[in-house]
């Protein structure tokens, strides 16, 4: 009875003892133009992919706020992220580029980078071990 009992104890701990911590990554996204439209983005997890919505971990579409607009990211295991977002300020969808190909619309990355082009995973990525807030200034 008493072997039972501890199996019994053992089993549900291996069901539960394992399972890694979801942890939340909030981006405070600023200098969007106007509460006009919505901040999109996505994070990433691997270079295979990178800026590839279909290939995104999380996807996210609020409301912007203007000076700041606070995106949360929830339930991430402990790993690497990259995060890319841009301020949809006419709705349609997509990041608004002009005969050149340069963005009119506002954009922004996690990490260093992204002045001539955007920046690789490796320079956008951060490491998320614990609940983390970061702050991305749009351009």
């Amino acid at each position: 009875m008493k072997l039972t009992h501890l199996i019994a104890i053992a089993l549900v701990s291996a069901g539960t003892g394992g399972t890694a911590a979801a942890l939340t990554l909030t981006i405070e996204v600023t200098d969007a133009r106007s509460t006009q439209g919505t901040v999109s983005a996505a994070i990433y997890n691997s270079d295979t992919g990178w800026l590839k919505i279909e290939n995104a971990v999380q996807t996210l579409k609020i409301p912007s706020a203007g000076d700041k607009t606070v995106l949360v990211f929830s339930d991430l295991a402990p790993g690497r992220y990259a995060f890319s977002g841009y301020h949809d300020e006419n709705g349609n969808g997509k990041l608004d580029t002009n005969v050149l190909g340069m963005p009119t619309e506002r954009y922004g990355f996690t990490g260093t980078g992204g002045l001539m082009g955007p920046p690789s995973f490796d320079a956008a990525a951060i490491d998320v071990q614990a609940d983390t807030t970061l702050r991305v200034t749009l351009r």
